[in-house]
């Protein structure tokens, strides 16, 4: 089957590396966003599916605008492919793009549709505290993820677990679903189910004020926007800017999802002070400071300074000789 591979980030590499690597399939080509530049040099760096396609020897295509770019619609056209194969590309295809393929265009999405359609579903899936998420692979139309599904896997989500650890995980599922959705559609044993438009919900893209932690919020909701927006939740001590990476809700209600070392010495250590909202109430012994929040504690278990190195928070409470008061 001849297919043309159309992706960006990492999430899209084992994906790619799936296909190219059955015996099924021939990857023509791989279409992916133009390289750009970072660092203080601001030296030019391809996508990561680039590398991966330049490694195999297949052909790259890196048009600004997929839809207005001739060369690369001539180019689609010739290639004569079976299906173009879709996983976080980053452009919108046209009418035209998505009637070329024998079997159409198929997208892999990072969600169990219809919640969630739209560029971040993974990160706000998390922030909305979803115990389960997953793949679904669908027939594409013009619409944002709005195209009838194909096929779904799913995966739980733990308490810990952020939206780095759900993205690797998805993307490893990701390939093998596209796999069985093109041996399906081939077959024609696959039929596709139209998506149900109101149960539908919306994964925005997030914005420089969504990662500001807000401790009049309940402490299950600031440790899922920190798990959500990983690595990027913020807030202010002593006027310098402070990421906070990783957090820890206590209560009983959620001893059962922590290990178990961690879970005897809370039982032991944590005292029942409270503060208000934003306050270190304790710094529990090579663990880290507890705040308070508008409903419940929240321990800090992974930050990091501006200009600094990412540190425990244990060693960030040492290091900053942090006491009890406000944050």
């Amino acid at each position: 089957m001849n297919l043309i591979f159309l992706g960006t980030p990492q999430f899209a590499v084992p994906s790619l590396k799936t296909l190219i690597e059955h015996p099924e399939f021939h990857v023509s080509a791989v279409v992916t966003q133009p390289d750009k530049r970072r660092g203080r040099g601001k030296t030019l760096i391809p996508s990561p599916v680039k590398t991966v396609a330049v490694e195999a020897g297949i052909p790259v295509w890196q048009p600004q605008k997929i839809k207005k770019d001739v060369e690369t619609l001539d180019k689609l056209r010739q290639s004569q492919a079976d299906c173009f194969l879709v996983v976080a590309y980053g452009q919108i295809l046209s009418q035209e793009i998505l009637d070329m393929p024998r079997l159409g265009c198929i997208n892999g999405h990072g969600s169990l549709l219809p919640k969630y359609r739209g560029a971040a579903p993974i990160q706000w899936c998390l922030y909305h505290g979803e115990s389960q998420t997953g793949m679904t692979t669908m027939q594409m139309d013009v619409g944002m993820d709005t195209g009838a599904m194909l096929l779904k896997s799913s995966r739980d989500i733990q308490l810990l677990d952020n939206a780095w650890d759900v993205a690797a995980s998805l993307a490893e599922d990701c390939g093998a679903l596209l796999v069985q959705t093109l041996q399906g559609l081939d077959a024609g044993t696959l039929q596709a189910t139209p998506q149900d438009d109101e149960a539908a919900t919306y994964a925005r893209l997030i914005q420089k004020s969504d990662y500001e932690l807000d401790w009049t919020r309940p402490a299950i909701a600031l440790h899922n926007q920190v798990r959500g927006f990983y690595p990027n939740a913020v807030t202010q001590f002593r006027g310098q800017s402070l990421k906070v990476k990783a957090t820890i809700p206590l209560g009983e209600r959620y001893y059962d999802q922590l290990p178990d070392p961690l879970v005897s010495q809370l039982r032991s250590s944590l005292n029942p002070e409270s503060g208000e909202p934003g306050q270190v109430v304790q710094i529990l012994k090579n663990v880290g400071p507890v705040v308070q929040t508008g409903e419940g504690l929240l321990l800090l278990q992974e930050v990091q300074l501006a200009g600094k190195k990412t540190q425990s928070g244990w060693d960030f409470a040492n290091g900053t000789r942090l006491e009890p008061g406000p944050l």
